[in-house]
């Protein structure tokens, strides 16, 4: 199951809006043969490692992070194909969250003899699979935030510099990160002051599609971010109405302009991201600035908070966020702490919501 874990990594932030799956078969405790879920449209995992195994799937045992899908799609269902494989025993990482698909696969293959085991390494295979899960039962994407801050919570000085707060090796970690996800998403204003190209800077990386906030976009079309050479297209999300000039001009350097519904004259945040779903996009990566991470905050859709404390203190400058404005502690939004990792000379801090539940609705997405 870790062989099966680590190919489905090769999917990540490839494969939406499918999730990333690993698969392994094994016979006579020799592998015989793994693959991975690519992307959306083209072979599953279990049946490029069964295509691998030929012959020798016959008998042999099946290692695979999610549980195989039992209906047609863009590519035919899993569960026959294992079971015309002669699989003997399957082992399942974690079941198919999505309440119109989950345990369909698995009785499937149980009726016609197949011997089932869910649950191996569940904690490792429900993580790899955690924004897709969240996307597939409420219909809109996983928000990752990341923030890179100092020591007393500033992202730039009071002049308005900011690069760089942390350390090279705190960036690789979000150039990672930008290959994993499928979208990075930042405010016009950060586009101003930072001029950023959002992309992956990392050998045999791809860059994610990149958002821009602006609800009038009054963001320049000689920002960098409109001039890469990238497959990634580049959204800027504005209140509808778009005015007309703006719109042009941003069309012209290569932008598409997603018009969302407003809430005082701002971009209303659900709605951005349901437009944002329908493109298939699980996985959101957020970057700044200070009014995008507390609008963000105040609509209570951050999954992950991840914080980069960089060696250093302001005195000043403004605030990673000043949204929600709370004023009694108990409105506070709380988060948990999950880790705290020393990257070079930077301090990583990840933190999840506490106390909330996902609310579980009919998936509005289905694996293909």
């Amino acid at each position: 199951m870790r062989r099966a874990l680590e190919a489905a990594r090769l999917g990540l932030g490839r494969t939406s809006p499918n999730p990333p799956v690993g698969a392994v078969v094994v016979k006579d405790g020799e592998i015989v043969g793994v693959g991975h879920h690519a992307r959306a449209g083209e072979p599953h995992a279990e049946a490029i490692a069964l295509d691998a195994a030929g012959a020798k799937a016959r008998g042999a045992d099946l290692y695979v992070t999610l549980e195989p899908c039992n209906h047609v799609g863009r590519t035919p269902p899993c569960a026959p194909r294992v079971v015309e494989a002669g699989i003997a025993r399957c082992f399942v990482g974690s079941p198919d969250p999505n309440p119109l698909v989950s345990g369909r696969g698995i009785r499937r293959m149980r009726r016609a003899g197949v011997a089932v085991e869910v649950g191996l390494l569940r904690e490792e295979t429900d993580a790899l699979i955690e924004p897709w899960a969240l996307f597939i039962t409420t219909g809109r994407p996983f928000v990752t935030m990341k923030v890179a801050s100092t020591l007393d919570g500033r992202i730039a000085t009071r002049t308005g510099d900011s690069q760089w707060i942390t350390g090279p090796e705190a960036r690789a970690l979000v150039h990672a990160l930008r290959n994993e996800v499928d979208a990075v998403l930042v405010g016009s204003g950060t586009v101003a002051a930072d001029d950023p190209r959002l992309t992956a800077r990392i050998e045999g990386g791809r860059d994610p599609v990149r958002v821009v906030l602006s609800s009038r976009l009054e963001v320049s079309p000689a920002a960098r971010i409109f001039h890469q050479h990238s497959d990634a297209p580049t959204l800027v999300a504005c209140v509808s109405p778009a005015p007309e000039a703006e719109a042009a001009a941003l069309r012209a350097v290569g932008a598409e302009i997603v018009e969302c519904r407003g809430v005082a004259g701002h971009i209303d945040v659900d709605d951005l991201l349901a437009r944002l779903a329908t493109r298939g996009i699980v996985h959101v990566l957020v970057e700044g600035g200070a009014r995008v991470f507390g609008a963000f905050l105040a609509a209570g859709v951050c999954d992950r908070l991840l914080l980069h404390y960089g060696p250093r203190v302001f005195g000043g400058g403004p605030a990673w966020t000043d949204e929600p404005a709370v004023t009694r502690v108990a409105d506070a939004p709380a988060f948990r702490y999950e880790s705290v990792t020393l990257v070079g000379g930077d301090l990583v801090v990840e933190a999840r919501p506490r106390g909330r539940d996902v609310p579980k609705k009919r998936g509005r997405a289905r694996r293909e």
